[in-house]
């Protein structure tokens, strides 16, 4: 084990590396965040089709840079992290690829009918793949997504157009190879960037965030403390983990008070996913506040298409903490949270 900077440091530096505390503001840096923190998902709670999105990390609208970006296939979306839609960089789709994916040892009935649609008459919409063969579109959307997971399939979203089509993956990419052989490899390349932009993550957050079976990441991240990319470390309040290798952080970095709502989709939010469950169970959440680096809120309340509240802001902070907070709290909630279409009703348990 060794002396790790602080806990302030390790947040400051987490908050600077996500670019959070140093929103960048000129779209030629907008590639590189990406690659630090794909695959990138759509925000929580949008419309199928919706661009992904860094949320808080840029001083433009991302969402305009990253659509345009999807439109020349920059990026390319599929189904990473356990299955979750996310887009990544079309450079690195081959190590994604292989980290991610899930192979099917056998396809059922319907989704060989699928595939066999898609790879003879395609590029298919759903729509036409329910001409092609007859199948219900209940019977076809699962097997696509089925069969995207084990990038059998590849779904071309260059925009936010629903009728979107479905290609064969080998055909459309021939430059990607597909090998468990591969994944080893492929997947101390991505979780070598996952702990440069988390900074310090225990196994739980590293589980969580990947979605990797316990036993196999164990093993990447031997290989990595191995290669000297990441250092063993144990964190007074932050607990026991890996800290990514890179220059020396000061013992005392400065900790600006900072509050940020993130979506349930959000880099941080997946990381910190259990811990999340633990301290809010399941309670409906519609984002949670991360507080001075630290996830201490959720902002609680039934998600609708049309108008909907904030039924409640719950806080973990103590008590003094609550009250010293509010003000910045509930501008931070306020700022997607208004008037007409939305109202705070209640702040720590009262009605605000």
């Amino acid at each position: 084990m060794t002396n790790p900077p602080t806990p302030a440091a390790i947040l400051s530096a987490r908050l600077g590396r996500q670019r959070l505390t140093a929103p960048i503001g000129r779209r030629s840096g907008f590639v590189g965040l990406f690659k630090a923190l794909q695959p990138v998902s759509p925000v929580y709670f949008s419309c199928p089709g919706d661009p992904p999105r860094m949320v808080h990390r840029t001083t433009f609208d991302d969402g305009l840079v990253s659509d345009g970006l999807r439109r020349t296939r920059t990026i390319v979306k599929g189904r990473f992290l356990g299955g979750a839609i996310g887009y990544v960089l079309a450079e690195d789709l081959p190590e994604c690829a292989n980290t991610f994916r899930k192979p099917l040892a056998r396809l059922t009935a319907t989704q060989e009918i699928v595939w066999d649609a898609v790879r003879t008459a395609g590029p298919l919409t759903p729509r036409q793949i329910k001409e092609e063969t007859g199948l219900l579109n209940k019977q076809i959307m699962p097997a696509l997504h089925r069969l995207q997971r084990a990038f059998l399939v590849y779904e071309d979203q260059t925009d936010s157009d629903w009728e979107r089509a479905w290609y064969d993956f080998s055909a459309e990419w021939p430059e990607v190879e597909l090998d468990d052989r591969l994944f080893e490899q492929s997947a101390i390349c991505v979780l070598g960037r996952f702990f440069d932009a988390h900074v310090f993550a225990t196994f739980e957050q590293v589980k969580y965030w990947s979605q990797l079976p316990s036993r196999a990441l164990a093993e990447l991240i031997e290989a990595l403390a191995d290669a000297g990319r990441i250092i063993p470390a144990k964190v007074a309040s932050l607990g026991e983990g890996w800290l990514a290798q890179q220059p020396r952080l000061p013992a005392n970095l400065p900790h600006a008070p900072t509050v940020f709502m993130l979506h349930k989709a959000d880099f941080l939010v997946r990381s910190h996913a259990s811990e999340l469950k633990r301290r809010f169970g399941n309670d409906e959440v519609l984002q949670y506040l991360l507080i001075d680096g630290e996830f201490h809120g959720a902002v609680l309340g039934h998600w609708r298409i049309g108008p909907h509240d904030v039924s409640d802001i719950a806080l973990t902070l103590p008590t003094a903490g609550r009250q010293a907070r509010r003000d910045a709290i509930l501008q931070a909630v306020g700022r997607q949270y208004h008037p007409p279409r939305s109202r705070i009703l209640r702040y720590d348990g009262k009605k605000h």
